[in-house]
């Protein structure tokens, strides 16, 4: 196993992590019925064709994932794309690239809350969505404080119901397909011919590839893995792959029984139409009892078992970030015995609760957020395809050309049509957040601080 100490750090965090814990967590950071939650937004947007914006999804992340894989062996670190463009490329590169992905990372678990606190005020209307925020964000926190072995575990239980309740969705959906409930034809999910136009599409695409946010998520945990750094690319290509399989399937299956149609595909939907479409339609499959059951697995699934790894692995990026000088040092402080980035997993806890209570507040506000999650990422991991190239072909002058060249050129192209694709709002946001963090980058080197990494450090 590669040392980190080669790098200039010391090992601080607990190596105790198995492919088996990386790969669930990764699934568990994707959401095994993660569609739940934003099925409205994206079937609205695709025109009905909610499973090919799913497969555009995952062809884009797909790609992301093999760079990903080949990073990790080359630097087994926490920081994810941060470290990866920084060390591949140059630090103030790396710096911008963690600058784009704190947009995901920072704002993901606010809404992971939001989302969680809408599906349980759907049927507990007395208790407000930011009641249900606060008591979600109490609960991650402690559990991430009592360390990363109890989050495994935690992981593992909610993976199991996650798909258990999912089972339960494909079984009636199935049956009531069977029984002529379909709305639509078979093939519409996939391809709709009164709707269809690849701009349509690739804009539902961006908000699909939320789902898919998480794999890379197990790249922060690098420093945790008790394994070789090949195992830690592999677990996240394997639940890229689990998780695509999941939700084609599940999308297909929904799209066939929307009952409201008009009402998800009208120009501006009405008020908790798109937030509600899911839970509406297995309602309509099965009774208000599936409608119910879908929204407490959602929320639970989003609010408890997803928001759960997603603040674990903020806490990490913010760490990583933190002892390269690059953000303030007290994020950098490790628990002496919990051996977790205590002061950063605090942190990440206020953001959430701040951005998801006042994002409550607004009725866009998860769609927006989700546009603005998948914008940070997309750029973010547009300078990793990057990393792969320079290090891999410039540097050590590689001559694996698909895994070191190919792949990153087809994953960057597919990456530059799905931000292109993007919702306005989120390109306009996005590029004020990147315009930010070349003004940062600026004053670092006006103060004498640029970016640089330990080993690069006199």
């Amino acid at each position: 196993m590669t040392s980190i100490e080669q790098f200039g750090y010391r090992q601080e965090l607990q190596r105790s992590l198995s492919f088996a814990d990386l790969m669930i967590y990764g699934l568990i950071f994707m959401v095994p019925i993660a569609p739940f939650g934003i099925f409205g937004t994206v079937f609205a947007g695709s025109g009905g064709m909610v499973a090919l914006a799913y497969i555009i999804g995952l062809v884009a992340m797909a790609f992301s994932g093999l760079s990903y894989a080949q990073m990790a062996r080359a630097f087994p670190m926490a920081g994810s794309v941060y470290t990866y463009a920084g060390r591949g490329i140059a630090a103030p590169v790396g710096f911008l690239a963690g600058w784009m992905i704190l947009l995901d990372y920072v704002l993901v678990p606010s809404l992971l809350y939001l989302v969680a606190g809408t599906a349980m005020h759907s049927f507990i209307g007395a208790v407000p969505v930011w009641a249900w925020i606060a008591a979600f964000v109490v609960l991650n926190t402690v559990v991430n404080y009592l360390g990363i072995e109890m989050t495994a575990r935690v992981n593992r239980v909610m993976l199991v119901a996650e798909l258990v309740v999912l089972a339960i969705f494909l079984v009636i959906g199935a049956i009531a397909l069977a029984q002529g409930k379909a709305t639509a034809g078979g093939l519409s999910p996939l391809y709709d011919s009164s709707t269809f136009s690849w701009g349509l599409v690739l804009t539902a695409a961006s908000v699909a590839v939320l789902s898919f946010l998480g794999f890379d998520g197990i790249s922060t945990l690098a420093e945790e893995n008790r394994e070789d750094a090949r195992r830690l690319g592999r677990s996240m290509v394997a639940a890229l792959s689990l998780a695509a399989v999941l939700f084609v399937v599940q999308t297909w299956v929904a799209a066939l029984l929307v009952p409201n149609r008009a009402d998800l595909l009208a120009p501006k939907p009405k008020s908790g139409v798109l937030d509600n479409a899911f839970y509406d339609l297995s309602s309509y499959a099965g009774g208000p009892w599936l409608a119910i059951l879908t929204a407490v697995a959602t929320a639970i699934a989003w609010g408890f078992a997803n928001s759960l790894v997603a603040q674990a692995a903020t806490s990490r990026l913010l760490f990583a970030m933190a002892r390269d000088r690059q953000l303030p040092s007290f994020l950098a402080r490790v628990h002496p015995t919990r051996k977790v980035p205590i002061n950063a997993t605090f942190a990440v806890a206020v953001l959430s609760l701040a951005i998801g209570v006042g994002m409550s507040l607004y009725d866009q506000g998860i769609p927006f957020l989700s546009s603005m999650v998948n914008f940070g990422a997309m750029t973010a991991f547009l300078l990793l395809h990057v990393s792969v190239v320079v290090h891999y072909v410039v540097r050590q002058r590689s001559r694996d050309w698909v895994n070191h060249l190919l792949v990153p050129l087809i994953g960057f192209a597919v990456l530059i049509l799905v931000v292109i694709n993007a919702q306005v709002n989120a390109q306009t946001l996005g590029f004020v957040w990147m315009g930010l963090g070349i003004v940062a980058i600026a004053v670092l080197y006006a103060m004498g601080r640029r970016p640089a990494l330990p080993s690069e450090v006199s």
